[in-house]
């Protein structure tokens, strides 16, 4: 008797290259299918290119590599929720649904509100210095 999807077995990956691959093909996926991730990781390397031409400190990159960590991952999260949502409701509405997913809409917006205020904290200063020691 032939199976279809719904009747496969899935078993946990034990072998480390294998589960490699799945979290690489994951993040390629969540990379080409959501315009806002792409957002995420070109605001992300403005942030580092901006990091270089301020050379900053270690506790710097630090704060600020977090918060770009943060913002990709939490969307990450957040595709998977949706994902799910839509896997269980069949892409038709439900008001749990909608909840869940806006939650973790909710979820990427304080934490991009976190890396800009950390953006902010960073680099602030050291554009008001350059602008000081030029006036």
């Amino acid at each position: 008797m032939p199976m279809d999807s719904k009747d496969k077995r899935t078993e946990k990956n034990k072998h480390f290259v294998a589960s490699l691959e799945f979290a690489i093909q994951g993040i390629k996926t969540v990379f080409k299918e959501e315009h806002n991730m792409r957002t995420h990781v070109v605001m992300g390397i403005v942030a580092v290119i901006i990091g270089f031409v301020f050379h900053l400190a270690t506790w710097e990159w630090l704060w600020l590599l977090l918060a770009i960590f943060l913002v990709l991952v939490m969307e990450i999260i957040n595709t998977v929720f949706e994902n799910v949502v839509d896997m269980v409701t069949d892409f038709h509405f439900h008001p749990i649904g909608k909840k869940v997913k806006d939650m973790a809409a909710g979820a990427v917006l304080l934490t991009t509100g976190f890396a800009v205020v950390v953006g902010l904290l960073l680099f602030v200063p050291k554009i008001w210095q350059i602008l000081q020691d030029f006036l």
